[in-house]
């Protein structure tokens, strides 16, 4: 029933498609609302392992609508913080999904598109894909996608390709760690398939516990904080009973109920 995006579900993965190719998959209020939407009904899904972001037509997505910025340049800035607020909420609550999260990148990944890639917890891309913080091109800059575009690439890489808005082709962006890898653009679906397998081999809940530390870890945390943070995080997950049919599982030669 949404407008914007088409889902699909093959088991246990469930692959959200950005569905505006008329328009290269442009953000607009209608995509960032349903998109939040879609996130919150799958974290709550336990039937859903895998989670891949795509784009229909040739483009991942090429960033914001212009009509939807036309619309925000003569708003008054309350009016376009509350804006900024829904797509950061959105970007934050994919980034922080329970289950991992792949995006699928072809053609142009611009503005918005980069931050959806870096959001996700694997960036897997067709080697003919050109990405772009594209924003200082308009007199805007790449607020709101910048917290996950820095976790994936760094400082320095974010202050020159924030500033020049240069084109980063898909090898180069695994070089800088915007993409995990570039593959012909006939493999890309085989490739992601590929990872889904090893995905829904590991314990739903041990991923997303594993999840959970990164995030935990993620930052400047005291020494004493960081062997508390780690022996905790272990210690719980071994009494669960998740962990005790994993070990079980392996112990007999098995596969665990989950796979």
């Amino acid at each position: 029933m949404y407008k914007t995006l088409q889902v699909e579900r093959n088991n246990a993965i469930a692959t959200v498609w950005l569905n505006r190719p008329d328009v290269h998959n442009a953000f607009n209020e209608t995509l960032i609302d349903e998109l939040d939407a879609i996130v919150r009904e799958l974290d709550a899904d336990p039937t859903a392992r895998v989670v891949i972001l795509a784009g229909k037509g040739r483009n991942f997505c090429a960033g914001a609508d212009l009509h939807w910025m036309e619309r925000a340049a003569a708003a008054g800035r309350e009016e376009n913080e509350a804006d900024a607020r829904r797509f950061a909420a959105m970007l934050d609550r994919l980034a922080r999904m329970s289950r991992p999260t792949i995006a699928r990148v072809q053609g142009y990944a611009f503005g918005g598109g980069v931050g959806l890639a870096a959001a996700c917890d694997i960036c897997i891309a067709a080697q003919d894909t050109q990405f772009a913080l594209s924003e200082v091109r308009l007199g805007l800059i790449p607020a709101v996608v910048c917290p996950y575009v820095l976790r994936a690439v760094g400082a320095r890489q974010c202050l020159r390709y924030m500033q020049s808005a240069e084109r980063i082709a898909a090898p180069r962006a695994v070089e800088i760690g915007l993409a995990h890898e570039a593959v012909p653009a006939d493999r890309l679906d085989a490739r992601i398939g590929e990872i889904c397998t090893a995905l829904l081999a590991g314990g739903p809940q041990s991923m997303a516990a594993a999840k959970a530390l990164v995030y935990a870890l993620d930052g400047p945390v005291p020494p004493g904080e960081i062997q508390e943070i780690t022996a905790s995080a272990i210690a719980r997950q071994r009494t669960t009973e998740e962990a005790r049919e994993g070990i079980g599982a392996f112990l007999a030669k098995r596969a665990p109920n989950w796979s």
